[in-house]
């Protein structure tokens, strides 16, 4: 779709790309490269499993298996992830335009922000003013700051910052801030943007439509950026993910929120916040009770629980918490019913307890009294008291230590959930980043997604190297700590497709792992003469170049003629990154080490990058360097096998082109600074 100056639709744009008029040819040439899709897919699997198939059985060289099996793992991951991509494309969807909104629906915009500067936030609210279909505009500010304030009273606009309520309880970031304007706001559907896509006048006209089918929850558009030069040297346009990845993942109803430029229904939201609620409760109160089992467990086998009447206590709370475990689990009463009854019996064996020991108490003191004569105490006498006195120290009480363990454990169910300053928390805030997790969590209660294939906003991207670096290392993090944490695989509510494609999304981001060794391999065999793969050259061809060319073509005719080599480039280049997200969302998720939070900076470069930032590939560079020099030199005196040094003089020459999109990027000033010379630059 093409927007014509004062704001008319061209509808020889649909799904913003270019549509013949001829409406016919356009289906025939679609359902042809639909078919090529699906024949390339099934190609590249077949190819690419004989492929592997012989290289794990008949292909490694075991005298250097500490580089031979790494290397064939990668490529095992490698075609794993094939797998992925053509599974998505199998049942890629191009939609029709949606139908025009029916009036009078009520739609609230959100634009999110933190540490953004004023001015950036002004314009994208002024553009969100402009949006055709009547709605209301909120700035949600997490910084609190006066002269965001007044620039939204300026603008007639909505101004919500985070409350008292909300001191001194986790924050959750972008999520938290998005779930307490939701309970601040009524409107019937949001459109949430970050504080730098400035949406165009018919965003919401073009994408409401879509929810007239009752279960759509979620209607995601592309993200596109205007301060990026043409050979887009941070690799920040995603046209093969927002285009044929998003649109393959949409064909299996599993398009998922993005963060940014979409369209969510506010009842799929609250009634997602209810779910989850009940489900974290039920959770905490099962935990609660398994603590409780455990710590009843080890309180019967103290020295004091020999005491019969110690022992009935005991016996008597274990029954009742697996009464109550026993509810919890059939769904036979409330939560809150189970635990105030569960907490009444403890409190009053505690009770008879300590009336029971208050009573004995008295008789040794009485005791003790008795032992003291008018003449003093003798030798005898001291004794005797001193044994009482060790007996009464000794005793404990009875096993309320225990009791009292049991009972501060299902305390801690908090209905209320004072932990948190709100008790619904309707997008999820198990990640840094929100989005991933929360369309999840709707696709498994049933809801539906959609994504519109055209662009309804321009946003900024990050304008030199360490912002962007921030951001994706960001991305990552996220949807590893979702992985670890709800993994989709064993996810109640999703369907098969669903499972796979969120697992697949997941899956891409432990790549770094797998390049580590394609740029590893190629050097040691250059520089060591180790060869990880046993065969000769013809065999290995013969396998390995119907699977290659295929794959390629696949990649060809899915992209539809869009560039994607920038984003090949920066799938291996950012390795450490992908790494470091994997090492430390595990850190964080199993033992508890902060991430932090970092929002992407939108005020411009800041300077040239500094080197130390790309060192680890700056390493692999300079390693690659020295295996191309000696290979070169074996060839030049015939040293070992000359195909073989061929061959991987190849791959490095291949590995060092992609690690040379680093250079452009840390040589990059920013757009402004760039423009004079972008035309002189080729990708």
């Amino acid at each position: 779709m093409r927007v014509m100056p004062g704001g008319d639709v061209d509808d020889s744009m649909i799904d913003g790309l270019p549509q013949p008029v001829d409406q016919a040819g356009s289906e025939r040439g679609a359902t042809a490269r639909f078919i090529a899709v699906r024949i390339l897919v099934i190609l590249t699997l077949l190819t690419g499993t004989i492929y592997i198939v012989w290289r794990w059985g008949f292909s490694l060289n075991f005298d250097a298996w500490w580089i031979a099996i790494p290397l064939v793992m990668a490529e095992t991951y490698a075609l794993i992830d094939v797998f992925f991509f053509g599974f998505t494309l199998w049942r890629a969807r191009s939609r029709p335009a949606p139908t025009t909104p029916p009036a009078g629906l009520t739609v609230d915009v959100f634009i999110t922000t933190y540490n953004e500067d004023v001015e950036l936030v002004r314009e994208t609210a002024k553009a969100a003013t402009r949006i055709r279909y009547p709605h209301r505009t909120y700035v949600l500010d997490d910084g609190d700051r006066a002269e965001m304030r007044a620039m939204a009273d300026e603008l007639g606009i909505g101004y919500i910052t985070r409350g008292p309520g909300w001191q001194n309880r986790p924050l959750h970031a972008k999520a938290g801030n998005l779930n307490n304007a939701l309970l601040q706001t009524d409107g019937e559907f949001l459109l949430i943007l970050d504080a730098d896509q400035n949406p165009r006048p018919q965003i919401l006209d073009r994408t409401l439509g879509y929810f007239s089918k009752r279960t759509v929850a979620l209607v995601q558009t592309p993200q596109e950026f205007v301060n990026v030069p043409d050979h887009d040297p941070l690799g920040s346009q995603a046209p093969l993910f927002y285009g044929p990845i998003q649109q393959g993942k949409d064909g299996w109803n599993a398009a998922f929120f993005c963060g940014s430029n979409a369209i969510l229904r506010r009842e799929a939201l609250m009634q997602l916040g209810i779910s989850r609620y009940v489900v974290e409760l039920e959770q905490a109160v099962s935990a609660a009770l398994a603590g409780a089992t455990r710590v009843l467990r080890q309180a019967r086998r103290r020295p004091e629980a020999k005491d019969p009447r110690v022992a009935a206590a005991l016996d008597e709370i274990r029954i009742a918490v697996l009464e109550a475990r026993r509810a919890v689990r059939e769904h036979s009463e409330s939560l809150g019913t189970v635990t105030y009854r569960l907490q009444q019996t403890i409190t009053r064996v505690s009770e008879e307890l300590v009336g029971a020991d208050m009573a004995l108490i008295a008789q040794d003191l009485e005791a003790i009294g008795e032992l003291h004569t008018e003449s003093g105490p003798d030798f005898d006498v001291l004794t005797d008291v001193g044994a009482n006195v060790d007996a009464l120290t000794a005793r404990e009480l009875s096993p309320l230590g225990a009791l009292s363990s049991v009972q501060k454990l299902l305390r801690s169910i908090d209905v209320d959930r004072d932990d948190e300053a709100q008790p619904l928390m309707p997008l999820a805030t198990i990640s840094v980043t929100e989005d991933m997790a929360t369309s999840m969590r709707l696709h498994g209660m049933g809801w539906g997604s959609v994504y519109h294939h055209e662009t309804l906003a321009d946003g900024l991207a990050p304008e030199d190297l360490g912002t962007m670096m921030k951001q994706r290392l960001r991305w990552a993090q996220g949807t590893i700590q979702v992985m670890l944490r709800e993994n989709p695989l064993a996810q109640r509510g999703l369907s098969v497709p669903q499972r796979i494609l969120y697992f697949a999304t997941m899956w891409s981001y432990l790549s770094g792992f797998a390049a580590l060794a394609f740029f590893a391999a190629p050097i040691i065999f250059l520089v060591g003469g180790v060869l990880p793969v046993s065969s000769t050259a013809f065999e290995f061809f013969l396998r390995f170049l119907p699977y290659l060319i295929i794959s390629q073509l696949l990649f060809l005719v899915a992209s539809r003629g869009l560039s994607t080599w920038r984003g090949q480039q920066y799938s291996l280049a950012l390795f450490p990154i992908w790494i470091r997200s994997v090492t430390s969302a595990v850190a964080n998720v199993w033992f508890g080490k902060p991430l932090g939070f970092v929002v992407t900076d939108k005020s411009g470069p800041s300077g040239r990058a500094p080197l130390r930032l790309v060192w680890p590939q700056i390493v692999v560079a300079v390693l690659l360097v020295i295996a191309t020099i000696v290979g070169i030199v074996r060839l030049a005196l015939g040293v070992g096998e000359p195909i073989g040094t061929a061959i991987n003089l190849g791959w490095v020459v291949f590995d060092l082109i992609i690690l040379s999109v680093l250079v452009h990027a840390v040589r990059y000033r920013g757009y402004g600074a760039d423009s004079e010379s972008d035309e002189r630059v080729t990708a």
